[in-house]
């Protein structure tokens, strides 16, 4: 039976987003056991990673101009989507450490992911109108804490990658089954047909191109955190604590630094709700921004002091993530929310192919804490553009 009220259906959407989610990062997570088992190139290790955000565009594009999420029903295109990313994602273990193959499923896990994260929004902003940054708001800190969830898997397994690998595809095949339980809110709205000019309004929109504009730079800096914060904290560590407890360290930080991202997006959700979408994205890119340029300028030094510092930059870069998707809803028509947010998110992605496979060679050329640094100049470009929505509409130019 169907759930009959926005409570049980925000629930049982959250669920299948934490649980779907947590197939993006669990090559990042088992890739210290994956190493101590097979030698794999610098490009191989990222590869793993970034290839996720390759195949995540590919299949945002894809359903964004042909409008998948605004022409069928978003339960069955999530259901579908999940259970495939699932299954595809067992082929890690059935083919060795940095495969060829096991790069291209990455990619295609990806790409099914398309029809989880904006299709789930979709589902979400049907739920609401008023509290639309709330709504949003939970669902991006559900898929925080799915992509948290195989750090703490990786902890559990010890050196067991293939056990976590399938539990996160178990997880993602009942996310399916579950959001098949979830009724359409009263705000939902359809296409009735194929219509690719949807997009379009991304430059046409003045409201839907700003949103777009701060997103971006929210993007720069955050995948590439997400995807190396755990190398990151064990090379910080490593320069106080022996190599096996920096490294257990580093994935306990790398869990606490996502996860808690989950609950200060909801947080961030309610006061935007209050005072401002725009605003509170100004205010999350100030603080993450200087929790970029903090834990650089700290690099190396006390492991309890890093670890603070990531916490904080953790806690900061993800709940304007939500505030994005949300102006973006706002600013479109009911009938195109889903292609546009669609759209929103391939963009954003294909930046972050680029962050994420670049990050560990420009930390090799440069040193982490350049790059780490360099990480703040996301959150300083999204500022200025969210600047432009935060005046009078009177004051808008182009």
């Amino acid at each position: 039976m169907k759930s009959n009220s926005k409570f049980t259906a925000l629930l049982l959407l959250v669920v299948a987003e934490v649980a779907a989610m947590s197939l993006w990062f669990v090559s990042s997570a088992v890739l210290p056991e994956m190493l101590k088992e097979a030698a794999l190139s610098p490009f191989s290790q990222a590869a793993l990673s970034s290839s996720v955000q390759a195949g995540f565009v590919v299949g945002a594009l894809a359903s964004a101009v042909l409008g998948i999420s605004d022409r069928f029903d978003p339960r069955r295109v999530f259901a579908a989507s999940a259970a495939g990313a699932g299954l595809l994602n067992c082929l890690l273990v059935l083919l060795p450490p940095g495969h060829a193959l096991s790069i291209a499923a990455r990619a295609g896990t990806g790409a099914l992911l398309a029809g989880v994260y904006p299709v789930g929004m979709k589902i979400a902003v049907g739920w609401g109108d008023k509290d639309r940054g709330f709504l949003v708001g939970v669902l991006v800190g559900a898929l925080t804490l799915g992509s948290a969830s195989p750090h703490l898997l990786a902890m559990a397994g010890g050196g067991n990658w293939r056990a976590t690998v399938l539990l996160t595809s178990a997880a993602a095949v009942v996310a399916g089954a579950l959001v098949l339980l979830v009724r359409l809110g009263p705000h939902h709205a359809a296409s009735a047909r194929f219509d690719p000019r949807a997009v379009t309004l991304a430059w046409t929109n003045r409201r839907v191109r700003w949103a777009y504009a701060g997103y971006l730079g929210h993007m720069w800096e955050l995948f590439a955190m997400w995807a190396w914060c755990g190398v990151i904290a064990a090379e910080s560590y490593k320069h106080a604590l022996a190599g096996s407890d920096a490294d257990w360290l580093a994935k306990l930080t790398a869990f606490c630094v996502i996860a808690i991202g989950a609950v200060t997006c909801a947080v961030a959700g309610v006061f935007a709700d209050r005072i401002g979408k725009a605003e509170i994205t100004i205010i999350a890119m100030v603080a993450s921004g200087a929790a970029a340029l903090a834990t650089a300028a700290t690099f190396g030094g006390p492991p309890w002091l890093t670890f603070c510092l990531m916490l904080v930059w953790g806690a900061a870069v993800i709940p304007d993530s939500a505030q994005f998707s949300a102006l973006v809803a706002d600013a479109s028509p009911p009938e195109q929310a889903g292609s546009l947010l669609t759209f929103q998110t391939a963009l954003g992605f294909a930046l972050t192919f680029a962050t994420v496979q670049l990050t560990p060679a420009l930390a090799s050329a440069l040193g982490w804490p350049a790059v780490i640094a360099g990480m703040a100049i996301g959150p300083a470009y999204g500022i200025w553009a969210m600047s432009k929505l935060v005046r009078p509409a009177q004051t808008f130019r182009g």
